[in-house]
């Protein structure tokens, strides 16, 4: 498959990329400042910024699916869904923010009195992405969630997904690796599940 990967220098990016390269995908990564990256086999680099469709778009144009990894309160969701569908790619899957879980009925996790200030305006601009999303009549879209807790870890293969309800260990802890996320994430664009869905990934 040829793979777009937004965001391909930051931290999630990074994962999906040696993810997507492990299971022999060509990636095109693009960041602002992507030609800054070391060479790798099956991956091509493009510098471009998300915000201006026109730009992004020629970059994007002819994969079977791009894949964005950028921080929500960077980049507005009409702007990349744009560029998406200028290029004429079908498919966008994004990696989504944890706030924007239920964890009970109709209360989402980043309304609870524990939840950090300084996290608030990214999740906030992550459920205005999800809900852009749940609007978009085009695109076959996806938004995966992370655990509450998204750390960089170990790749085991051994988690569980979800809906829209913010999963929970039996040790109480809501938390993936960015190894495991990137392996949900790749499944899914090997064998979409979730078309025009949002789902999660914890242990």
């Amino acid at each position: 498959m040829k793979v777009a990967l937004i965001g391909v220098s930051g931290r999630v990016g990074s994962r999906l990329l040696a993810e997507m390269l492990r299971r022999g995908h060509e990636v095109t990564g693009i960041a602002r400042n992507a030609r800054d990256m070391p060479p790798q086999a099956h991956l091509a680099l493009g510098s471009a910024d998300a915000n201006q469709p026109s730009r992004i778009a020629p970059v994007l144009r002819g994969h079977d699916a791009v894949a964005s990894a950028m921080k929500f309160a960077a980049t507005g969701p009409h702007a990349v869904i744009a560029a998406v569908k200028q290029a004429a790619v079908k498919r966008l899957m994004v990696v989504g923010g944890a706030g924007s879980l239920e964890v009970s009925p109709g209360v989402l996790l980043m309304d609870t009195a524990g939840f950090p200030d300084a996290y608030k305006p990214e999740a906030v601009a992550g459920r205005t992405f999800l809900d852009a999303l749940r609007n978009e009549k085009e695109l076959d879209w996806t938004f995966l969630s992370p655990s509450a807790e998204f750390v960089p870890g170990e790749r085991t293969g051994a988690f569980r997904l979800g809906g829209d309800e913010l999963l929970v260990g039996a040790d109480g802890k809501s938390w993936i690796s960015m190894e495991d996320y990137a392996i949900a994430f790749v499944d899914e664009l090997e064998t979409p599940r979730h078309t025009r869905q949002r789902f999660t990934v914890g242990y």
